[in-house]
């Protein structure tokens, strides 16, 4: 009996321990509604492609409006933080205007004038002499002149005495000793007097080079570098060089003029100074007509100490020296003379009144008597150390083609003032020249400047001014003369017509005829 109690309390225990199946099963079944199978969500390429490129356009957009902005306010911001000082305006002084006819008649009056009393004044001087030496009173000079004449004369007639006296006591005795002395005083000639002579002509040149060497710091070398194949496809570079001026710093830039043909398809333009610096320079204008260019060189590239030691060249005047201009004085030739770098010349000026016709403009040519290559450039310096003409060989006759010659400053010096400003050029293309008195009245002919010629295709021709026309008038200013022509179209503008008035030959007479012509940039 107690083992079937012990047996049944153990199944109770089993039991109770054991869990209710149907209770779990209902637990179960109460809570399947709160279950749930989560799921990755899908991947929306086209939401994601769009997202990108919006991303990658803003991005875009905002470095484009970053580099604007850099470039819009660095300018604003360095001049604000480092201001730069306005360039000057290149000027040249004015030169006085040739003596006229009457004036050198009026001169030749006054001189005369001048010199009758020059003649008075040393005419009373003489008779003041003459009156001085009667009463016994002779100015300082002339004392001091006749004691020494007095004492040459005692000592000629002293010598003279006792060379009489010797050659009566034993004349070859006398004889024999003369020769000794002067082959003693032969033997005692130092052989430096020799040369004696000479030293005049080694004064003047040591005087030229010094002239040279102030000079020599205003001239530079111009080289162009320009890119090219070969047969071969191997790629190398050529150089074009040319001697400049340095002629103003407009305290931004140091402006160089040079020849324009030598640079022509260069990609970097090198500017070499006679301290052998170096610096890169752009070309800020360019005269097609005189082949003139003017070359600019930042400040900020050149050292201080090269400032220090350039020298400004100062033009001069190709004119001057009176009614024979410069004819016959001494002038020194620097530049690239032979082909060469850094040549210098002597010599004078053999004539300067040929004229040089161009369109719109003239030239004087100097001609001088140094013998130098084909095509040489540099400058003219006179004595004063001023820069007279631009050398150009291209005028030249073929019996002179190696005779150096040059450009007048005087009449390049309005066209070398607007190149450094970088202001245009106006151009017509007309060639006029004087009319002389005599012909204007033999044959009736208005006064004016005859135009002899005219360039193909200019703005002249297109509008129909023809050779054989006289010019009467440009704008306002009345032209009585090639040279109101040329001062006139000058300072014409080039954004707007300009009225041309000319005087037409026909059957029995002149014709006016009125042109509106714009005048194109001359380059």
């Amino acid at each position: 009996m107690k083992n079937e109690k012990r047996n049944e309390e153990k199944e109770d225990k089993r039991q109770a321990s054991e869990p209710k199946t149907e209770d779990f099963s209902d637990a179960v079944s109460d809570f399947e509604f709160l279950q749930e199978k989560i799921k990755e969500r899908p991947v929306d390429k086209k939401k994601l492609l769009r997202r990108t490129i919006t991303t990658a356009s803003l991005a875009v957009l905002f470095g484009v409006l970053a580099c604007l902005s850099f470039l819009l306010l660095e300018p604003v911001l360095n001049n604000w933080l480092y201001p730069e000082e306005e360039p000057e305006v290149v000027t040249f002084p004015q030169e006085k205007n040739e003596m006229l006819p009457e004036d050198m008649l009026t001169e030749g009056t006054t001189t005369g004038q001048e010199e009758s009393g020059e003649t008075d004044e040393s005419e009373s001087q003489t008779e003041n002499g003459t009156e001085a030496s009667e009463t016994g009173t002779l100015p300082t000079d002339a004392t001091e002149t006749e004691s020494t004449a007095a004492a040459s004369t005692e000592t000629v007639e002293g010598s003279q005495s006792e060379e009489e006296s010797s050659d009566e006591g034993n004349p070859q005795e006398t004889h024999g000793s003369v020769e000794s002395s002067n082959a003693e005083a032969v033997s005692d000639v130092p052989e430096t007097e020799v040369i004696e002579p000479l030293r005049p002509y080694q004064t003047q040149y040591e005087e030229l080079y010094n002239i040279y060497r102030e000079v020599e710091s205003s001239m530079v070398t111009v080289t162009g570098v320009r890119s090219n194949v070969d047969w071969f496809n191997n790629p190398y570079q050529s150089e074009g060089s040319t001697a400049g001026v340095i002629i103003a710093n407009n305290n931004r830039e140091l402006l160089i003029l040079s020849r324009k043909s030598p640079l022509d398809g260069a990609e970097t333009i090198r500017i070499r100074f006679f301290n052998n610096m170096s610096a890169d320079a752009v070309m800020k204008q360019y005269d097609k007509n005189t082949d003139l260019a003017v070359l600019a060189v930042d400040l900020k590239y050149i050292g201080g100490n090269t400032l220090q030691q350039i020298l400004v060249a100062t033009l001069g005047s190709s004119v001057s020296h009176g009614t024979s201009g410069i004819t016959g004085t001494p002038v020194i030739a620097i530049g690239n003379l032979f082909g060469y770098k850094d040549t210098v010349c002597y010599g004078i000026v053999t004539s300067n009144g040929n004229v040089v016709s161009m369109a719109d403009n003239e030239y004087k040519l100097i001609t001088t008597d140094i013998y130098a290559g084909t095509s040489p450039s540099g400058i003219l310096v006179n004595m004063d150390r001023e820069v007279i003409g631009i050398i150009d060989n291209s005028h030249n006759h073929d019996d002179t083609r190696n005779l150096l010659s040059a450009i007048g400053i005087t009449e390049l010096k309005e066209t070398i003032a607007k190149l450094s400003n970088g202001e245009p050029i106006p151009y017509l293309g007309i060639y006029a020249q004087d009319i002389d008195v005599r012909i204007r009245n033999e044959q009736g002919l208005p006064q004016g400047a005859y135009i002899f010629d005219i360039d193909m295709d200019s703005p002249a021709m297109l509008k129909g001014i023809q050779k054989g026309d006289i010019l009467v008038r440009v704008g306002v200013q009345e032209i009585r003369s090639a040279a109101d022509y040329m001062n006139a179209l000058r300072n014409a503008p080039t954004d707007r017509s300009i009225t041309i008035v000319v005087q037409r030959a026909s059957m029995n007479a002149y014709e006016e005829m009125q042109f509106a012509i714009q005048p194109a940039i001359r380059q």
